[in-house]
Order: C-alpha cells, then structure tokens, then sequence
C-alpha cells in the first residue's frame, strides 16, 4: 500500500515538474536564432525545445535505417544478421512443427504420413539426432525397413545416439528372426546401457535361448546391481540358470560338475522342483542319504510334486512296500491336506495290498478335487478290494472328462509342457513355467463323454461284446493298461483254478 502511494505521489510531481517547465518555457523571452542558406529562424523558448526533440528523434530514425542498411550488405554477405536469425527462427519453427505433426502420426499409427513430416522436418531443422529417429520408427510403421534401417545405421554414427541406432537395428532383426545378429547387437546395446531395462530383459532371453548360461548369469547380475529386479526375483532366476547348466552338464556325462551346480541351483532356490531333484540325485551319488532327504523334505514343504516322490524312492530302491509307508512319512506328515500328499500315500498303500487304507488316504478327493490320477487309482483300489469289471471300467471310463491335474504350465501363454524347462516352447518367455492345473475345458462329443460310466456298465452284460477300448489325450493310458492286465490276469487265474 506505502509503495502505491508512492507512486501516485511520485506521478503528480511528475506531471507538476512538466507543468511547471511549459509554463516557464511560454513565459520566458528569447529564443533561438538559426541561420541557414540565406533563411533565419527565430523559434520562441518552447518552439526550440520542441525542435530539439525532434533533431533526437530523427538523428535516431537515421541510425536506425543505417544499422538495417549495414545489416541486410551482411546478409547479403552471408554473414549471421537479425535478418538471417529471424529466417532461422521461421524455418525452425516450421520444422518442429513438422516434427510435432509426424509424432502424433506416428502415435496414431499413420506410416506414410510420419514419414512425410519427419521429410518436411528433416529439411527445416537439420538436427539428424532428432528427425532421423522419426524416420527410422515411421519407416517400420510404413513397411520400408530398408530405410529404416539405413536411418538406425547414420543414429549409430553419432556418438549421442549411437544407443538408439543398435537398439532399432536389434529390433529388426528380431522381428526377421536372425537371432544369432540380434544377440550381438544386444550385447553391444547393454554394454552401452547397461540400465536399459528392456534391452537387458532382450540379451537375458536371447541368451537363454542360446543356452549361454554363464553369460546370462553375468547379464542377470548387471541387472541386480542396477537394480531392475529385486534381489528375491534375482536368486530365483540365477537359480534357473544354474539349474539349466546342470541339466546341459548332465547331458555331458560330467557328472561332478553336474552334482555341483545342481546343489548350488537348490541352494539358491530350495522350492525349485527340477533343482531339488538333481541335488537330490547328486547327493544319492555321493552316499549321502541324510542330504537328499533333507532337500527333498524341504522342497516338498514348498510344493508337493511326483518328481520329488520319486527321488525319495530313489534313496532305498530295494525297501519294501511297508518301509517304504514308514520312511516316506518324512513328507506325507507334511502338508497332509494337499491332493499330491494324499494320492502318493494312497499309492503307497496300493503297493503294499492295504486297499483299505489306500482309500482311507486318498478320502473324498475324486468327489471334491477329481482328475485323471485320482481317479484311476480309485478304479485300482476297486480292482484291489474285488470289485466287478463294470465298476472299475467305470472309473477308468470316467477318468476321460475329469482334468488330468497339475502339469508344467506357462503363465504366459498357458502352453502345457510335458517337462520344467527354462523357456517356453511356445512364446520363449524365461522363467514362466508353473507346477498347476491348467484351465480345463469341456470336450464336445456327440455322444457325450459324461455317458461313458454308464455305457461301460451296459457292456460289461453284453455277451457279444469282448472288449471296450477307451482312449482320449487326457487319460492317464499306461496306468489304465496296467489295471485291465491285472483284471485279465486275475480272471484267467480264477478260470485255472476253477
């Protein structure tokens, strides 16, 4: 507020001042006298100063068209002037314009139309290091990857975005399926930017691919130190990799290295299935039966899975069907309440004759949670405990609609895989296979699957009938084949003792 009253005092001195001054300025006598080829003039007090502001405001009109005189000879010259630099700036703003207009065609995926601007851009901006970027990407989205890759290969020449020019080429060569080109590129792309999230992610895969399991180990450990993954994601994917160069060490018959490795791939991720059971093994090799079932124990803590069951077997292959129900209580105490606990202790007790118990164990699991294994091994307790053919083929026959259970299943592209391996078949993701039950869909039969129980019944009573095959992907076969040789033995039995 002080300040506001100041300058409204400060103002009515002014206009005073100037009051005051024209005042004295009319009232005053004299003047001026100028003489001039042969005129005079004599201008009064007022009529000077007048004349004199006017002399200022001309002899600076006169410097002015000078300065611009002097400007545009310079300009002629070729020399920088206000007038180049006022061309420069219209031409460079044409030329982002340009630029502008091709990144919202390139956004809404208008190729040719990219193109044409990054062109238009190009020519008003000469900056190389920012058009030849949008040439490049407008040239794939049009389909000419022959420019586009002589646009990434003149990025490569410039220091600033030589990054930029390896990454687009990897691209391309990815997309053309040369992998062997795209891995080359990507390591001299990380080796650039080792903190380039995606272009690590690339080499990692593409390195997997190629089995080159020590430098995917070297790429996974520039990723952590960087800090792209956290350090859990970290010791279960270096535990892969490890795993992987066992499983390829194995297929060399090297087998100390094999042991090694395995047991460093079970140390750096105890749940992993495939690692537990080659440490497993390795420690079976070394006599050292305490060590396998302790990562066994720890692994089926995780995750029950059959592989574990059976590299438990492993460790007294000559025990017998009732040692074997007492040593293997180290896991079936654990979890007891999962589908795999229950359906290996039921195993455990069909190899042992105690057919009763075997169902006790397996409980309402086909009823509540059935699939395949389940299943047949109820039409096994049923074959043990003497039931007819029809209820045994009924059980098999129903193993048809009901989900084969957990199997290696890519989270990704939920491809089914017979066996853990570290890429997917299918989409080459790294690290996505899960132990789970894949999404089951029901079958169209004209006949109808669901009927199948029912007409195996009806079968069993017709005289003309000798056989019924049954066969579907989704039956455990072998384990179906096993059950009906032992009814045909056990009836040809009967028949010879009858």
């Amino acid at each position: 507020m002080l300040w506001s009253l100041f300058k409204i005092i400060l103002f009515v001195g002014v206009v005073g001042a100037l009051a005051w001054g024209a005042g004295f300025l009319l009232e005053a006598e004299g003047g001026l006298q100028i003489r001039a080829f042969g005129q005079e003039l004599n201008p009064g007090p007022l009529e000077s100063v007048l004349l004199l502001v006017l002399l200022v405001f001309a002899v600076w009109v006169l410097l002015k068209l000078l300065a611009l005189l002097f400007a545009f000879v310079k300009f002629l010259n070729g020399d920088e002037t206000a007038i180049s630099r006022y061309f420069d700036r219209n031409r460079e703003r044409k030329g982002f314009n340009a630029l502008s207009e091709g990144l919202m065609a390139l956004a809404s995926g208008e190729g040719s139309v990219a193109l044409a601007k990054a062109a238009k851009a190009d020519k008003y901006l000469n900056k190389p290091e920012l058009t030849n970027l949008l040439t490049a990407q407008a040239a794939e989205m049009a389909g000419d990857t022959r420019k586009a890759e002589e646009t990434y290969r003149k990025l490569v020449e410039n220091e600033q975005t030589r990054f930029v020019g390896v990454r687009g080429i990897m691209k391309q060569k990815l997309a053309a399926g040369d992998d062997e080109t795209a891995l080359q590129l990507a390591e001299k792309a990380f080796a650039i930017k080792p903190k380039h999230q995606d272009t690590g992610d690339v080499l990692l895969r593409l390195q997997a691919e190629k089995e080159d399991w020590v430098g995917a180990r070297k790429t996974l450990s520039t990723k952590l130190r960087n800090g792209q993954i956290p350090r859990d994601l970290h010791k279960r994917r270096d535990a892969v990799l490890a795993l992987s160069a066992a499983q390829d060490i194995l297929a060399d018959d090297s087998s100390i290295e094999k042991r090694e490795t395995a047991i460093e791939a079970n140390r750096l991720s105890p749940d992993l299935i495939p690692a537990a059971v080659l440490a497993a093994q390795g420690y079976i090799t070394q006599g050292k039966p305490r060590y396998a079932t302790r990562v066994l124990k720890k692994a089926w803590e995780a995750c029950p899975h059959p592989d574990l069951a059976a590299a438990f077997a492993a460790i007294a292959p000559d025990e017998t069907p009732t040692a074997r129900i007492k040593r293997f209580a180290a896991l079936t105490k654990v979890q007891s309440d999962h589908p795999e606990t229950k359906m290996l202790l039921a195993e455990l007790n069909i190899a042992n004759e105690d057919f009763p118990a075997a169902r006790r164990a397996l409980g309402d699991l086909v009823e509540t949670d059935p699939d395949a294994r389940s299943v047949t091994l109820m039409a096994a307790i049923e074959r043990g405990e003497g039931a007819s053919d029809s209820v045994v083929k009924g059980w098999l026959a129903r193993a048809i609609v009901v989900p084969r259970g957990p199997q290696w299943v890519c989270s990704n592209c939920q491809q089914i895989h017979n066996e853990w391996k570290p890429i997917c078949d299918n989409c080459s993701s790294f690290d996505t296979l899960e132990w789970k039950r894949p999404p089951h869909s029901e079958v169209a039969s004209p006949t109808g699957t669901q009927m199948l129980p029912l007409i195996v019944g009806a079968l069993e009573d017709n005289s003309d009938v000798e056989n019924v095959a049954v066969s579907e992907e989704d039956v455990t076969i072998q384990d179906a084949e096993i059950i009906e040789a032992e009814a045909t033995s056990e009836d040809s039995e009967e028949k010879d003792a009858k």
